[in-house]
């Protein structure tokens, strides 16, 4: 029987992440009775696997780096499943490899000495019906793809290597043609590029140990799933370029989720919650809820914590704990649109220290206008338009639908230095950002910032050093004191 992540044999062999969990009790000085009762149950409930090994190299696969092994390594998966399941292991080498689908029961295992390279050829990832970007499209399948599946597994402590750097070129190519066609809204969607993780509707999946490098799009996509455990993983996007939307980790419209141990080095955002954007994913409706981040560690990243931009299922119950955040952009951040929609509330942020960051507390329901807001040009036939760009256009009725709501944000025990700015927070007139809670914050930056558009906002024990000697701007609040 394959071993769950709660077992004796884990922590075991887990010293540093026992050490992590130490550090957390200490920094909350022990047991907390506030604690929510729900982050008990998040993550792996039980993991049963055969205590059998299939072999890929015995269905035909090749560590050579250059013989295409999608079909062997299908192969052996399928194989396994087939005999009730077991382990999937290699022989050390390099395994090139399109799109593989893992199933119920199975483990993938990669091992050190073993890695995974992506290919580089667009072909090999067949089209499959899925959510990209809070939008529901035909994308390319993920390098590796759990669908539908439960009790499953993908571990070890080898190396998954997307090879994206051909993915990041087409992408800025064709962002260089779109933009001056007034169509920034669709490049995303239209660059199309494989995820290297995908989790789509899950249960009882573990991600645990894996080190991803160089995405061609987002690292690790857990979407529409419950129980999934992200444990001890490495993300190195940043290796011969910097890949744009090379999110870390995107937890999308899932609930029960435990990430921890991560250690994150991409191109945008580093950990994220997603729940879909504008009509398709206020259509969908699902929200991302119950989810405990912890012991985790970003380097180079659009944001440390980020919730949205794809807002529109709403978010809720949801801890991180114990990060740190190494020359990110942003610490926390809170990032939605107009036509987005969706309440983000009973959000606990805790024991988070920063250092070199632009900005640690960014909140923006009105981000980045040129990517959320889709209008199409003139000389364009919407009858002729492909599916998702009439996806895109379709109109959030009414237009309040579309409002974001962020309310009940709790952020304690922060510590950040060497800040550009302390707190980026510009609200709408007509749904201030209501009830943030700061307490026990101290932040050294260049600047103090501002906040706008704000109610009923309290802070306790909070120091905002600012080096240019100007204090944080306050417009349009009420009931906010610092």
């Amino acid at each position: 029987m394959f071993r769950t992540s709660f077992s004796m044999d884990f922590f075991a062999r887990n010293v540093r992440r026992l050490a992590g969990l130490w550090l957390i009790f200490l920094m909350v000085g022990g047991v907390n009775a506030e604690e929510p009762e729900w982050t008990r149950y998040v993550g792996v409930r039980k993991l049963d696997i055969a205590d059998r090994t299939v072999q890929a190299n015995a269905h035909g696969a090749v560590g050579d780096g250059q013989t295409l092994n999608t079909a062997a390594i299908q192969a052996a998966i399928d194989a396994c499943a087939a005999q009730g399941g077991g382990k999937v292991v290699f022989d050390k080498g390099d395994y090139l490899t399109g799109s593989v689908f893992l199933k119920s029961n199975v483990q993938l295992h990669i091992g050190e000495g073993v890695r995974l390279l992506g290919s580089q050829r667009l072909e090999d990832y067949p089209e499959i019906h899925t959510r990209v970007a809070g939008v529901e499209m035909l994308w390319p399948a993920a390098l590796v793809n759990v669908i539908g599946q439960r009790n499953a597994a993908v571990t070890g402590s080898g190396i998954i290597d997307g090879q994206g750097k051909p993915f990041w070129d087409a992408y800025w190519a064709l962002r260089k043609e779109y933009e001056p066609k007034k169509l920034r809204w669709i490049v995303d969607y239209d660059a199309k590029r494989p995820r290297t993780l995908l989790v789509d509707g899950c249960w009882d999946i573990l991600i645990e140990d894996i080190t991803f490098q160089r995405a061609g799009f987002w690292t690790v996509h857990i979407l529409y799933s419950s129980y999934v455990t992200v444990d001890g993983i490495t993300v190195q996007n940043n290796i011969g370029g910097h890949g744009p939307s090379t999110d870390g980790i995107d937890i999308d419209s899932s609930s029960w989720i435990l990430v921890q141990n991560a250690d994150i080095d991409c191109n945008d955002d580093n950990f994220c919650i997603k729940s879909g954007r504008d009509w398709d994913g206020l259509r969908i409706n699902r929200p991302t809820e119950y989810v405990l981040i912890q012991n985790c560690v970003s380097r180079r990243g659009g944001g440390l914590i980020t919730f949205g931009s794809e807002t529109s299922g709403g978010m809720r119950h949801i801890m991180a704990r114990n990060l740190r955040a190494h020359g990110t952009k942003v610490g926390i951040r809170f990032k939605s649109a107009r036509n987005r929609g969706g309440v983000v509330e009973d959000i606990h942020l805790r024991n988070i220290t920063m250092d070199s960051v632009g900005v640690a507390v960014e909140i923006t329901p009105n981000w980045n206008p040129s990517y959320s807001y889709s209008e199409l040009p003139e000389g364009y036939d919407y009858r002729t338009l492909p599916d998702h760009w009439r996806v895109m256009l379709e109109p959030v009725v009414p237009a309040q639908r579309g409002i974001p709501t962020f309310k009940g944000i709790y952020i304690d025990q922060v510590n950040c230095r060497n800040a550009r700015r302390a707190i980026f927070a510009d609200g709408l007139a007509e749904n201030p950002l209501r009830d943030f809670h700061f307490s026990d914050v101290y932040i050294r930056a260049q600047e103090a910032g501002k906040i706008q558009h704000a109610k009923d906002w309290t802070f306790e024990k909070v120091t905002l050093e600012a080096a240019d000697g100007k204090p944080l701007t306050m417009t349009n609040t009420d009931n906010v004191k610092l």
